[in-house]
């Protein structure tokens, strides 16, 4: 009789557990078995070219064929339905190569590929890529941006606008300052902070001076924060990266607060995120933040938010 109710008992406390775990922060189930889920910022490249790539250099741990059957085959917290790759070459041709990728795999939503502002053929060369639905927009280095506005040449940058592109931005803490003056000068600009202005993460509370250019860039609604490089950020000093929400939730609550549920956008920065953690660690971080704040949010986040910033194409296969 007791063994009996001793396995009553267990079956009891594993349904409990399992009914927990399927309405996780209030989610049901058969919503997150069908939650869309686009990654929007992954580097894809191949050194076996005959050209080989100019980036990453050959003594990096990320120089290796890397393309998007290999993401696809990660192990995941939550399937990955789509990707938006980020161009990490500043090879113009190699833009043309992720699209001609892309062409004949519907896994590939869009392409923020890499042109040169500062070129005399860029409206050209912007004109050229835009003619490719898959061609979502280009990113640019915060540095680049900040010589624009001091020289006043960022009114180059209207002519994505104009193709309804978008434009990446990737930079550090200083950097946030900028994006306010081009938010302001091209307010029909869609413009995408990357990797959370690549802020440290520690055990300490965020910078003050991190938490404020966060603040002000959310004013802004054309300007949208892109959730990556979250374990990276974490990484420094050589410390082993938590793998617990607890330790990145003051960051998450200070871009989340201030860009709310409709600006903020899900990367992985993979492979480069791998040099800190499995990719199924830095997604279950932030798949657990986001059902804190619902349903919606958290489709949002995953791709709605993603489509309205990109204009990424739906593709079947």
């Amino acid at each position: 009789m007791k063994w009996f109710l001793a396995l009553n008992l267990l079956a009891l406390g594993l349904w409990t557990s399992s009914l927990s775990a399927q309405q996780s922060d209030g989610i049901p189930a058969d919503v997150i078995a069908d939650l869309q889920i686009i990654d929007c910022h992954t580097h894809f490249y191949d050194p076996s070219r005959p050209q080989g790539v100019p980036w990453p250099n050959k003594n990096s741990t990320l120089y290796r064929t890397v393309l998007p059957q290999h993401l696809r085959a990660l192990k995941t917290e939550h399937p990955i339905d789509g990707t938006v790759i980020v161009e990490a070459s500043a090879w113009i041709e190699d833009n043309d190569w992720l699209l001609d990728l892309a062409k004949d795999d519907p896994f590939i939503v869009g392409i923020v590929g890499r042109l040169d502002p500062a070129a005399a053929d860029f409206e050209d060369q912007v004109a050229r890529f835009a003619t490719n639905p898959l061609f979502r927009g280009i990113r640019i280095s915060a540095k680049q941006l900040n010589q624009m506005l001091q020289d006043k040449t960022y009114g180059k940058l209207a002519v994505l606008a104009q193709h309804d592109l978008s434009l990446d931005v990737n930079g550090g803490i200083d950097s946030l300052a900028a994006l306010p003056q081009l938010a302001r000068q091209l307010p029909e600009l869609r413009i995408v902070l990357n990797h959370i202005a690549n802020v440290a993460i520690t055990v300490d509370a965020p910078p003050s001076d991190w938490v404020d250019g966060i603040k002000v860039a959310a004013q802004y609604p054309n300007v949208y924060c892109k959730i990556s490089g979250l374990v990276e950020g974490a990484s420094r000093g050589g410390q082993p990266v938590p793998s617990e929400l607890s330790f990145y939730q003051p960051y998450l609550d200070v871009v989340w607060n201030a860009f709310g549920d409709d600006r903020v956008i899900y990367g992985s920065n993979w492979p480069v995120s791998e040099r800190a953690a499995d990719y199924a660690v830095l997604q279950k971080i932030v798949l657990q933040y986001a059902m804190q704040k619902g349903e919606t949010a958290t489709r949002n986040f995953f791709a709605g938010n993603a489509k309205r910033a990109y204009k990424w194409i739906e593709r079947r296969p």
